[in-house]
């Protein structure tokens, strides 16, 4: 062998390891970053697991909120038609003892303060009006009356249930 072929195969021997240290060298590298990729997954799986238990803790939660609300309100429904139908049965005895003239409705007549009043200085135990004079009214107005008080209790009594709504339901 000349001393040229031997350059040329020592250097191509030299080129071949070279060449293998190269792989070699890519081969670890890829080793490595498979051990970090998969520690990293497992540490996403991880942290997405806790995400996830966390939302579903959290449903759950607002889930049970919710349904306590919605039970409070059904109770609070149950007590306004209660309140409701007792007043439409007392304001309808009260008509029908109107009209059977049961029960009379009056009113105070204003007293002329020159004339001669006889009302005592004191109140006594029998009530506080004394000597007052009194004027029964007409049926059909008494009629109107008990109509229009029946309007306002119903009125009350649906405001009442309104506000109990806002309460449960505001924050």
């Amino acid at each position: 062998m000349t001393p040229v072929q031997k350059l040329a195969g020592l250097v191509a021997l030299v080129v071949l390891l070279m060449a293998g240290a190269a792989g070699l060298t890519w081969q670890v590298q890829d080793w490595r970053m498979g051990e970090q990729l998969a520690e990293q997954a497992g540490l996403h799986q991880d942290d997405l697991a806790r995400i996830s238990t966390a939302a579903a803790a959290q449903a759950r939660a607002e889930q049970d909120k919710r349904l306590a609300t919605e039970q409070q309100l059904a109770t609070q429904d149950q007590q306004h038609i209660k309140e409701l139908s007792d007043a439409q049965r007392n304001q309808a005895a009260l008509r029908g003892r109107l009209a059977t003239a049961d029960v009379r409705l009056s009113v105070l007549l204003a007293e002329d303060p020159a004339g001669d009043c006889n009302v005592p200085a004191a109140p006594g135990a029998i009530g506080v009006v004394h000597a007052a004079r009194r004027a029964k009214l007409d049926p059909a107005h008494a009629q109107r009356i008990v109509a229009i008080t029946d309007d306002g209790d119903n009125a009350i009594i649906a405001l009442r249930a309104c506000q109990a709504y806002v309460r449960a339901v505001a924050p």
